[in-house]
């Protein structure tokens, strides 16, 4: 491979030079010589441009002969000529015209195009909609300002807990792709295992972006996996980097919620340096502090200190008057330890991130242009799991703990990625040629716990671990080429795009220290006989919450994947717009792909037209779901279980099943495979009256062989029984009450609309007034199930039980048809008087529901209404340098719906009736302390901020 880079290399240097470039700089001023932040500064016939900054300053490296194109919302577009002109002052008159955003992402046409002429629909999201708000990481932002993306911070969900999964149009966090300047970037390290929304999928971490370096979010909503490659089922978001030439900017923010808890610092910067007329260096980097929210309730447990089994009462209180008497009792020892019945935390972690990104380019002679962007970040992470009461010897060391123990997880995130390439013309089409890294880890510290299985009494054990580490590297290599033809026979245009990719991927799983994971021996009275005899049975093994990743479960395994593409784009007459793009890939691992799109786009009348497309795509196993292994404690109805999950390789997952056969038997699974999907789109734009833009486009979207993570196939016997079941048989020996896979199990269908309108006003020389209204409808169904799992189909077993029931149970299908909400409408408005501006913003978060695994237990099932979330700015330039904002998120403390919580989960409830006593695993609140669904929009209330802005030029 190096051997071709190098060879094309030399190849570009040998062509003639082409024509040198120029940096042009300049402001964009309104009539009355106001600055016009924002506005779009274009080389006209090309993709080339920048936005202007808040002084309306911009530079940009263009041809000496080019023609800037220079636009504003609600003001009249100018066609300006250079003339070799390097410095330019832009006054722009007042115009009732609508701006329409000029994208690239979904096309390799070398010219951009407005986002209501393409083929496809997306949302473009400026620099100025990222900072309006109180949002401050990437995924929040945009989960509130684009209908169709969505994502919401989890909690008790180890590593998902610190890196927020996300979906785009209703698909799983995996089948999006993501791009930073039109590469693709890597993905994360955590494989999200726990029982959040994206169970199962892989995603891209998309917070370790500052948004101080961002200079646009373009969203495509539409499958492109004949123009990226895999991943791209859902659409494609692509971060533009800022790429200014001068100017210094920099915020600062501070919030908290309406409990005085959430508190956020944020300090961020930017600055633009000119590289001698030849090129731009752009850096940015962040600082961000969250503080942890808890919205806990107290723990319905009626003994803290005297019960068994999660607080309950022993089975010698079996009286009324007993049981009043034993609280009694227990009710002194936590007066008299200062016991918190508030005994977890529920809601967002802590979280603290520093972070930087560079972006330059430099123009070095002979036609050839530098690029480059590099980035890297460093966040740590503390979050809760459960708490052990001091009524659980078998999880704790009470000479430690004597009160019990909340378990914290601790996680550092490592993110490093860089870019670099050379651009120059080629026999008249546009060579790019780059090589982009980029490496995630995610490492695991365990502090305020302990492994119970370890002696006690005789030495002091620790009560911190080392876990382990997870980490996913990425190298991908790219070579393209570009060039509009005009007058070709009958076509008005064509534009010919085509070029290829190798890409090499390496996932790593490394070991916890020998104490995080050990299974020490040691053994606890776990009950009593009839005669009162003491039962032994052994304490739980490894660190309490999250257990260190084994010598077993190391893995260390990379793939390569060589790909090819040819895009072809054409203006068959001036109302009819044609594309049509193919890629062929082959991955080491599982073999070869052909992915196809064509696309339409046809003018009915001057502002109304048609768009359409049909296509198919596919998403690669990642390597995570391919080879991750760990044991996991996860609560189920409110107990903890030991959670093995196993790698598609294991002979667990790989071997088949033959009763009473030697050897590790298995669910006999076939090898992961990848995902396809067939994708098909159409829709309307609209123009009316130059200021209002209307785009209505409808999606669907056919996913066979969908990868999930399984449900969990329980073991009925207990350890050191004789197997029972099949489950049984298989898990045989090991130390854990549960095992899930990986496994192509389902194939779904998500249809949807997407409605986006937008009007802007000029209502005098200094006031104008943007309105917007989006919404997105979507619907996921699982419309089969295709088991390769031999031992899961030849289950003959009657009733639930039955392991096919048990691979994807009702839980997982509807975590994935309605654990997101199918509908969000987005509803906001802009006005601005001088240097004054209010903004107003509100979401509607569609419904979501819960059902329990077992049907028999339907009487869990619930739905959650849809609520609206509104946020407030206001916002005063108070002088030329500096800007003020002040504001709320979630003005009205809206929350979700609770849990329902059943009658007997009560803390005062000494019913003696095994019909009516005490019991928590009759509903989802976990002992009444978990009562919020995080699935909508979290749960963190009402949040007031205010932010400082300074800029100079």
């Amino acid at each position: 491979m190096k051997n071709l880079i190098l060879l094309v290399l030399l190849m570009l240097a040998g062509f003639s030079a082409t024509a040198q470039k120029i940096t042009v700089s300049g402001r964009v001023v309104g009539a009355a010589g106001e600055a016009l932040p924002g506005s779009t500064v274009l080389e006209r016939g090309t993709s080339n441009g920048t936005s202007t900054g808040s002084t309306g300053e911009f530079s940009l490296s263009v041809s000496p002969q080019a023609t800037l194109t220079v636009q504003a919302i609600g003001f009249a577009t100018q066609q300006i000529p250079l003339n070799g002109r390097t410095s330019v002052e832009v006054r722009l008159v007042a115009a009732a015209q609508d701006l329409n955003e000029v994208v690239v992402t979904g096309s390799r046409a070398t010219e951009g195009r407005s986002n209501i002429l393409t083929t496809a629909p997306v949302d473009v999201i400026s620099a100025r909609e990222i900072k309006a708000f109180a949002q401050t990481d990437v995924t929040q932002v945009l989960s509130f300002v684009a209908p169709s993306f969505q994502s919401s911070r989890q909690s008790i969900s180890d590593g998902t807990d610190f890196v927020d999964p996300a979906s785009l149009r209703g698909l799983g966090p995996d089948q999006v792709l993501v791009l930073v300047n039109g590469k693709r970037r890597h993905s994360q390290a955590l494989v999200n295992i726990n029982g959040t929304v994206g169970r199962g999928s892989v995603g891209t971490d998309l917070n370790v972006i500052p948004t101080a370096s961002i200079k646009r979010i373009e969203v495509l909503r539409e499958g492109a996996a004949a123009l990226y490659g895999s991943d791209a089922i859902a659409g494609v978001i692509n971060i533009q980097l800022k790429d200014d030439s001068t100017g210094v900017s920099t915020s600062a923010l501070y919030g908290q919620t309406v409990e005085s808890d959430g508190k956020t610092q944020q300090v961020d910067f930017n600055v633009g340096i000119g590289l001698n007329k030849r090129g731009f260096l752009d850096l940015s980097g962040q600082f961000l502090n969250r503080g942890y929210v808890n919205r806990a309730l107290p723990d319905t447990s009626p003994l803290i200190y005297l019960g068994s089994n999660g607080g309950n009462y022993p089975a010698t209180a079996n009286t009324e008057q007993l049981r009043r008497d034993l609280k009694a009792q227990d009710d002194a020892l936590v007066a008299a330890n200062g016991f918190n019945r508030v005994d977890i935390r529920v809601g967002q972690s802590a979280s603290r991130n520093f972070g930087g990104f560079l972006n330059g380019g430099y123009r070095l002679g002979q036609g050839f242009e530098l690029y480059v962007a590099a980035g890297a970040s460093y966040r740590t992470g503390r979050g809760p799991g459960f708490n052990r009461l001091p009524s659980q010897p078998a999880q704790s060391d009470l000479a430690l703990f004597p009160n019990g123990f909340l378990p914290f997880i601790n996680t550092t995130i490592y993110d490093q990625s860089a870019i670099v390439g050379l651009r120059r013309s080629v026999f008249g089409f546009a060579a790019d040629l780059s090589n982009t890294f980029g490496r995630n880890e995610l490492r695991y510290d365990i502090d305020g716990t302990v492994n119970a299985s370890l002696p006690q009494g005789v030495t002091l054990n620790p009560t911190s671990f080392y876990a382990g580490r997870l980490a996913f590297r990425q190298n991908t290599t790219n070579l393209g080429f570009s060039r509009k033809f005009t007058g070709l026979g009958p076509l008005a245009t064509l534009n010919v795009a085509f070029g290829g990719e190798f890409r090499v991927d390496n996932f790593q799983l490394g070991r916890g220290e020998y104490a995080s994971y050990i299974n020490g021996g040691r053994r606890v009275v776990t009950g009593f006989t009839a005669a009162g005899f003491p039962v032994f049975g052994p304490a739980a093994a490894g660190a309490q919450v999250f257990p260190g990743y084994q010598p077993q479960d190391e893995v260390d395994r990379s793939r390569t994947n060589v790909a090819g593409y040819v895009d072809l784009e054409s203006d068959i007459t001036e109302k009819l717009l044609l594309r049509a793009a193919g890629r062929a890939e082959n991955y080491s691992d599982f073999g070869g792909n052909f992915s196809g799109q064509v696309a339409a786009r046809f003018s009915i009348i001057d502002g109304l037209a048609l768009r359409g497309s049909v296509g198919n795509g596919f998403r690669a196993p990642s390597l995570q779901q391919r080879y991750f292994t760990n044991t996991s404690t996860q609560f189920v109805s409110g107990l903890p279980n030991q959670v093995l999950t196993v790698n598609n390789d294991n002979p667990i997952v790989r071997n088949s099943f033959t009763p009473g056969g030697a050897g590790q038997q298995g669910f006999g699974v076939a090898p992961l495979k990848q995902e396809t999907s067939t994708n098909y789109g159409a829709g309307l734009t609209a123009r009316v009256a130059r200021t209002i833009t209307l785009t209505v486009d409808a999606y669907l979207i056919d996913i066979a062989d969908r990868i999930v993570l399984s449900s969990q196939f329980a073991k009925t016997n207990a350890v050191g029984a004789p197997p029972v079941t099949i489950v049984d048989q298989i898990l045989d020996g090991r130390d854990v009450s549960r095992v899930q896979f990986f496994a192509n199990a389902v194939n779904t269908r998500t249809r949807g609309l997407d409605i986006v309108a937008n009007e802007r006003l000029t209502l005098g020389p200094k006031s104008r007034l943007t309105l917007t209204a989006a919404a997105n409808l979507n619907e996921t169904v699982v419309r089969s199930f295709n088991s390769s799992s031999t031992t899961i189909n030849n289950d003959q077993t009657v009733g639930t039980g039955n392991l096919q029931n048990t691979l994807f149970d009702r839980q997982q299908r509807t975590r994935l048809e309605n654990g997101n909400p199918r509908s969000k409408v987005n509803l906001s408005a802009n006005y601005g008087y001088g240097i004054f501006s209010i903004e107003a913003r509100t979401v509607r978060f569609g419904e979501i529901q819960f059902k329990d695994a077992d049907p028999a237990r339907s009487f869990l099932d619930q739905t959650f209404a849809a609520k609206w979330i509104t946020d407030l700015t206001f916002s005063a330039q108070l002088i030329k340098q500096v800007g003020l904002t002040v504001g709320a998120s979630n003005l009205f403390n809206v929350y979700p719906d609770k849990f329902i919580q059943n009658p007997r989960n009560n803390e005062f409830n000494f019913s003696a009736d095994p019909n009516q006593s005490y019991i928590s695993t009759l509903d989802n609140t976990n002992r009444g302390r978990f009562v919020y669904p995080a699935n909508q929009f979290g749960f963190t209330g009402a949040y007031y901020f205010v932010r400082v802005n300074v800029t100079l030029p």
